[in-house]
C-alpha cells in the first residue's frame, strides 16, 4: 500500500487573514494551443458564464512581456465577476499584473519565498504529484494526476480515486484535483474528497466552453 504524506500542516490562510475563501469547485487551467485560435479572453469569459470559479493562466513558452499582457487582460475580465486569477509558476508575472496569487510546481519557487514576495493576502497553491509527497504549507494543494492526461505527457503516474480518498482522509488542506478530469468522471472525484476539480482540455478544447463548464458544474453539484 502506498505511504501517504501526513498533511500535518494547516493551511496558511488559517488565522492569518480575513479575505473570503475562494470557491474552489471548478478551476480552469488555460491552454491556448487547445483553443483552436480563439481568443483566450473569449474562452475564459464563456467558461466563467458556465460556472468556472477560479482561473489559472498557464503559459509555458510565452515571453514575459506577452505573459503579463495576457494576465492583465484576464484580470480586467475577471475582477468585476469576482473570479480569482492565479498565475502558473511565475511569481514575477503575478506581482506585475496584480493577480490574486500563484500556483507553484515542485520545481518552482518555494512556498516560503513566494509568500515573502507576494505578501500575506496572496493565494498560493502547490502541486502534489504523488501521494508520497509531503505537502507544503499552502492555501490549497493541486493533487494529481488523478487519471491519465494527454495535456501533460511528463506527468507522474495517475493516482486513481482510491489514493485520492486516502489522501483526503489524512489531509486538512483544500484539495483541488487535476488530471484527466471530464464531465463523465468529475462527480466521482468530488465524492472521493476533492474540494474542487481543475480541468484543461475539458473546457479549453470544447466547441462550446460555456456549455462544457455548465455541464461540469452540474456534475460536481449533483
Amino acid at each position: 500500500a502506498p505511504q501517504f504524506g501526513s498533511c500535518r500542516h494547516r493551511r496558511a490562510a488559517a488565522g492569518r487573514r480575513m479575505r473570503p475563501r475562494p470557491d474552489w469547485r471548478l478551476y480552469l487551467v488555460t491552454d491556448r494551443p487547445l483553443m483552436g485560435g480563439r481568443r483566450i479572453e473569449d474562452v475564459v469569459a464563456a467558461a466563467v458564464r458556465g460556472g468556472v470559479t477560479v482561473v489559472q493562466l498557464r503559459e509555458k513558452d510565452c515571453p514575459t512581456r506577452e505573459f503579463i499582457e495576457l494576465a492583465r487582460a484576464l484580470k480586467r475580465l475577471l475582477d468585476p465577476l469576482g473570479v480569482p486569477l492565479l498565475i502558473n509558476d511565475r511569481v514575477d508575472v503575478a506581482l506585475a499584473c496584480g493577480a490574486e496569487g500563484v500556483h507553484l510546481g515542485q520545481s518552482d519557487m518555494k512556498y516560503e519565498d513566494a509568500r515573502r514576495i507576494l505578501g500575506p493576502d496572496a493565494i498560493i497553491g502547490v502541486s502534489v504529484e504523488t501521494p508520497q509527497q509531503e505537502p507544503a504549507e499552502a492555501d490549497y494543494l493541486g493533487v494529481g494526476p488523478i487519471f491519465a492526461t494527454p495535456t501533460k505527457p511528463d506527468a507522474a503516474p495517475p493516482w486513481g480515486l482510491e489514493a485520492l480518498a486516502a489522501y483526503r482522509r489524512a489531509c486538512r488542506h483544500v484539495l483541488v484535483a487535476i488530471g484527466g478530469i471530464t464531465i463523465e468522471n468529475a462527480r466521482s472525484v468530488v465524492e472521493a474528497g476533492a474540494d474542487g476539480v481543475a480541468v484543461v482540455s475539458a473546457i479549453c478544447a470544447a466547441t462550446d466552453p460555456e456549455a462544457a463548464a455548465r455541464a461540469l458544474r452540474e456534475a460536481i453539484q449533483t
